[in-house]
């Protein structure tokens, strides 16, 4: 202890063999510091999320059971204090056409019907006020007392009633008890319909068992009946408009038909009919004629053209000639004569006698012959004579037959508008008075095409409140005030909880997760080297040899924004894992104002820092040695009345250049930063600075105050470390830190090997 600055014991000019065993830490340290994989995001992922939040439901626990607890103990209370509730259900088909019991060719006018606005106007009908009063009048609830003003039936209602009594008011009117009890029905009525189907429920809750299935049967009876009597209503509405229309149509008729009529008797106008249509007589003349004269002339151009044949050819190739039997029997008796004549003449001469009267015989046959023919030929000629005046004279009188109808065509034009007008009254007739007669037997047969299913009966057991439900519901309920609740508290809670919050607002690494310690870390730290607490430290050792590229650094000053972080632990605690590392580690206690280091490694603080500081004592003189081997202590000394004046003196720079040739690392537990110069001028000398803050205790805005401070002192910021972090509260997302490898290691748990434990 003579002179510690000269001892001639090695110091760590590297990496110590015992380091290089520590395989864990070192992966730990680069998992965190190193910057994410090639295809790896470099957000918060799925998994992040969930651990987050369930870090948040493990730190509020009893928060958020307590609000499920809340909300059981209300759905209970709320289940058991409210009136019981009955629903009665019945049933009945809806159909889209009422069925035909007769078939009727009548005029379909609602067009397609649409299914879905089909039955939504149902429902609404079902829900109408006009139903309800129905439903009330017919079943006298307007004069029910219970029914309009019911007794309260729960506990609850029963006690607010005792507590509270209701002054009597002013007796309702008919008018106001009709209202009130429409108004019930229709708040405690229900409609659905089945899906894919005709089928509606009509449902009705009430305190009362009885009532609900009454109400419920008499909505869908009077439904049934009102829906009825809208068909027989509409039907009768049509049958007296179709009978208006047709006394109108009627009188209309008659005088279009007087009308056409006497215009047919001044003009003289004489109609045939002709198929199925009226024609004028003049224009059936005409075609009479036309088509007597086409025939005439066409017999004409016939007779003419045998005429004219018989006289080139002497009508011998005539067919009349040719067919002609007396001319064929001449013929026949010439040529017999001129076959004899031929055959006498191979034996007579020509004026043999017997020859000169066969050949007399054949001229007077030619002659008979050439007279028969010339009778046809004549009567060819008075034929064709006799056409051609018939033709002439048919000519004429269709000249006369056209002059007649042009003339009744310009006094037709009159006539058809009277003929058309009376024509389209007589179908409009003819029409409604068939729709009147459809109508009469269509309400005479009438059916409705709603039906009654199934009558509601009254239920045996309450329909609500449901104690399962109930609780369920306001398990809900409490879960998501308590949810709330722990939303508004991180809100309003600006204290930094996890090292993200601490690297996204401050910018700095964070070089380590302490635990919230239940055991005396020092004792931890010297007998279970294996405890998480250990471990945690021994990674923040291996990250703060990581932390510069000279690696670590040579002078660390220890600090935090508001005292109670815990910066002196973690003083201590950094030099005792550094001496166990086997590097000689000097310890100073630079609070001048509230020292605490001696304290925790059972020292006296009578002598320090603060003698030297003022030139009273040398650095060896004020050195102490301690339990743990090759860790020498420098205490704070006297409090002084100018802490500040003392450090920023130049025998604080000479002591840890002195120190920095004789040790291997030099830890300064300073002062806290905020309202305080000291931290900031021992960070401006010292090689490195890491900031402690408390997990849950330090604020954002004083954290970001104090790196401002250091930074403003050109501090040498190394990271910082995040103490009293409660792994159990927190995201479980923190393995990068080191702590899932822990247990994965044995490390902390009785199984530890002692060959493990034995090489820490």
């Amino acid at each position: 202890m003579n002179a510690p600055f000269n001892s001639s014991e090695s110091r760590g000019g590297g990496l110590p063999m015992a380091f290089k065993g520590d395989a864990r830490d070192l992966v730990s340290a680069l998992g965190r510091i190193a910057e994410p994989a090639a295809g790896e995001p470099a957000g918060p992922n799925l998994r992040d999320e969930f651990f987050k939040y369930l870090g948040l439901a493990l730190k509020h626990r009893w928060l958020l059971l307590a609000g499920c607890v809340s909300g059981l103990v209300i759905g209970f209370l709320v289940t058991f204090t409210s009136t019981p509730i009955y629903r009665a259900t019945a049933t009945i088909k809806v159909d889209l056409d009422a069925a035909k019991v007769v078939k009727l060719d009548t005029v379909d006018t609602g067009g397609h019907v649409d299914a879905f606005r089909f039955y939504q106007t149902q429902k609404e009908l079902l829900r109408s006020r006009s139903l309800a009063e129905r439903a009330a009048g017919n079943l006298d609830l307007r004069d029910d007392a219970g029914f309009v003003n019911p007794r309260p039936s729960s506990s609850w209602a029963k006690l607010r009633r005792m507590v509270f009594p209701e002054k009597p008011g002013e007796k309702l009117d008919l008018a106001q008890r009709k209202a009130a009890a429409a108004g019930l029905i229709q708040g405690g009525l229900s409609v659905d319909q089945a899906p894919n189907s005709s089928l509606m429920t009509i449902s009705f809750e009430s305190p009362d068992p009885g009532w609900a299935a009454k109400i419920a049967n008499a909505v869908a009876e009077n439904y049934t009946e009102a829906n009825l009597e809208r068909r027989y209503g509409s039907s009768k509405y049509a049958r007296k408009f179709l009978e208006e229309k047709l006394e109108d149509l009627k009188v209309k008729l008659e005088d279009s038909e007087k009308a056409l009529v006497a215009y047919e008797d001044k003009e003289q106008i004489i109609n045939t009919k002709v198929g199925k249509e009226q024609q004028p007589l003049a224009d059936s003349d005409l075609a009479a004629l036309n088509a007597a004269l086409q025939q005439t002339r066409t017999e004409r151009i016939r007779a003419q053209e045998l005429w004219e044949q018989a006289a080139k050819n002497k009508g011998l190739a005539l067919p009349q000639i040719v067919n002609d039997k007396s001319i064929a029997v001449l013929r026949e008796k010439r040529a017999i004569l001129a076959s004899d004549y031929q055959d006498k003449l191979a034996v007579f001469k020509a004026d043999y006698p017997d020859m000169r009267r066969l050949k007399a015989q054949i001229a007077q046959m030619d002659a008979e012959i050439d007279r028969a023919v010339s009778f046809v030929t004549g009567s060819l000629k008075s034929q064709y004579d006799s056409l051609l005046q018939q033709e002439e004279l048919l000519q004429k009188d269709i000249e006369k037959a056209r002059t007649r109808v042009l003339d009744g065509r310009n006094k037709n034009i009159q006539r058809q508008i009277l003929q058309r007008e009376a024509d389209s009254t007589r179908t409009l007739y003819d029409g409604l008075l068939q729709q009147y007669k459809d109508l009469g037997v269509a309400g005479a047969t009438g059916t409705n095409n709603v039906a009654v299913i199934d009558l509601a009966q009254p239920p045996g057991a309450p329909y609500k409140p449901n104690l399962q439900k109930s609780l369920l519901m306001w398990l809900v309920f409490g879960l998501l005030g308590a949810g709330a609740v722990v939303g508004w508290l991180e809100i309003m809670d600006d204290t930094f909880k996890s090292p993200e919050d601490i690297e996204d607002r401050l910018g700095l690494a964070v070089l380590g997760l302490i635990p919230r310690a239940e055991e005396d870390i020092f004792e931890s730290l010297r007998n279970s080297p294996v405890s998480p607490i250990c471990e945690s430290y021994r990674s923040l050792r291996t990250a703060l040899q990581f932390s510069t590229s000279n690696g670590l650094p040579k002078t660390l000053v220890v600090t935090s924004p508001n005292p109670g972080e815990g910066k002196s632990t973690t003083s201590v605690a950094l030099a005792i894992n550094f001496a166990q590392l086997g590097m000689k580690v000097l310890l100073i206690d630079a609070d001048l104002r509230n020292p605490s280091a001696h304290r925790l490694l059972g020292r006296e603080a009578e002598r320090g820092l603060t003698n030297y500081l003022v030139g009273g004592a040398i650095a060896p003189d004020v050195l102490q040695e301690t339990d743990v081997s090759r860790l020498c202590f420098m205490a704070s000394g006297p409090l002084p009345p100018n802490p500040a004046e003392l450090l920023a003196g130049q025998n604080m720079a000479k002591l840890l250049s002195s120190a920095s040739e004789n040790f291997d690392v030099i830890i300064i537990d300073a002062p806290p930063v905020l309202g305080l110069a000291d931290a900031p001028l021992l960070a401006s000398i010292a090689a490195g600075t890491l900031l402690v803050l408390g997990a849950g205790e330090s604020r954002r805005a004083i954290g970001k105050a104090a790196v401002k401070r250091l930074h403003f002192a050109r501090a040498q910021m190394v990271g910082v470390v995040l103490n009293k972090f409660d792994m159990r509260a927190a995201n479980y997302a923190y393995h990068s830190y080191g702590y899932g490898a822990l247990q994965y290691y044995g490390y902390g748990t009785k199984s530890a090997p002692k060959a493990i434990a034995n090489q820490i």
